[in-house]
């Protein structure tokens, strides 16, 4: 009986120790933060890929010289959406389970506001650098944005136009795409407004690559307003031109790259952007140095310029709420730089804007430029 009980106190001892090791084991090898982690979703392929690759190659810039200081240190996993809001929303899951803190939100707007309801209901803090619809930021606490709005744009190419004094205006848009669509109702309104009679066109997803009877619609108009992106700019901007058409070319953010697709066209092109690459102001010069060292001569576009600004007004929330622990929640962090950023004394000034603020809507004040060229 007594070897018998000696039997079992040895295996319980036994078991007892294993538990013990494989606890040591655990608990060395769990590793600690050694930063705080941003997530963000995007199109890296597909037909806005270029807007995908801007902001993360922005914010990669960013984070390499916010760590290169020593001190605070970030971050970044960026997954793919295509542009889609189903994709983003996945991508939303995959990035809170890496154990995303803080996050740049979606780079389109139908992908950012998929993205930022999610988030939303987890309280972390996205400041989307390029999701411009109302939509992406509407009644969630969470969820900013540091690029212009689409009525903004929208109010802001008519109040131009009035200002240019064009005999004749037209207007083209896209019905399917909300950035666009958006812009335009309040382009729209705000023409009703000044009292500015104008030639519309439109077209949807379904019809974005033949604009020859648009073109021919607006080929005598002094101005054009074309709130979308340069994909189909371009191509209805050759269209336009083939039709006879010597007017204005007049865009919005959407425009950012355009140029090297049509350098063959000698209209006047200009838009509405945060960003001039051409800018004489040495936080740019020195940006745009840095940008084309690290990208191989590549030049930056308003979307890598907001991106950039977007980690910088982090890492300076960050700074100024104090917060070192890398091992916090994502909600304990995005509190903290979210109490800073909607405080009163905070502001920022970057690539894309100066003594920028926020208000508790998620909204970013900030001036507008208009760029030019041909």
């Amino acid at each position: 009986m007594k070897k018998v009980l000696k039997k079992m106190v040895a295996a319980a001892m036994a078991v007892t120790m294993m538990a013990t090791a494989a606890f040591a084991l655990s608990s060395c090898g769990k590793t600690k933060n050694e930063s705080f982690k941003l997530g963000v979703s995007g199109p890296l392929t597909g037909d806005a890929a270029s807007y995908g690759q801007s902001v993360q190659n922005g914010a990669k810039l960013a984070i390499k010289h916010v760590n290169a200081k020593g001190g605070l240190q970030l971050s970044l996993s960026m997954l793919d959406d295509m542009g889609t809001p189903e994709q983003a929303a996945a991508n939303y899951d995959l990035l809170y389970d890496e154990g995303m803190q803080l996050s740049l939100g979606g780079v389109t707007s139908g992908a950012g506001e998929a993205f930022a309801k999610k988030a939303n209901v987890d309280s972390i803090l996205c400041m989307t650098p390029s999701g411009s619809a109302d939509r992406v930021i509407d009644n969630m606490d969470y969820s900013f944005r540091l690029c212009f709005g689409d009525p903004d744009q929208g109010a802001l190419a008519a109040d131009e136009i009035k200002a240019k004094g064009y005999a004749k205006v037209g207007a083209m848009y896209d019905t399917s795409d909300t950035y666009s669509s958006g812009i335009y109702d309040a382009f729209k309104a705000r023409m009703e407004e000044l009292g500015i009679a104008y030639v519309e066109q439109s077209f949807d997803k379904e019809n974005k690559t033949d604009f020859t009877t648009q073109a021919g619609a607006l080929a005598d108009c002094d101005v054009i307003f074309m709130p979308f992106y340069y994909n189909e700019a371009q191509l209805f901007m050759k269209a336009a031109v083939s039709k006879g058409c010597d007017g204005v070319f007049f865009g919005c953010d959407g425009f950012d790259g355009i140029a090297s697709y049509i350098s063959d066209i000698t209209n006047k092109v200009m838009y509405i952007t945060p960003f001039d690459v051409n800018s004489e102001e040495q936080a740019v010069k020195d940006f745009v140095a840095a940008y084309k060292a690290e990208y191989n001569g590549a030049e930056p576009d308003q979307f890598a310029a907001d991106a950039y600004d977007v980690v910088m007004v982090f890492a300076k929330a960050l700074e100024q709420a104090g917060v070192t622990d890398y091992d916090l929640s994502a909600k304990e962090v995005s509190d903290a730089v979210k109490a800073v950023i909607l405080s009163a004394d905070f502001s920022y000034t970057g690539l894309t804007g100066n003594g920028m603020k926020w208000t508790a809507d998620g909204k970013c004040a900030k001036a507008p430029k208009i760029v030019e060229f041909n």
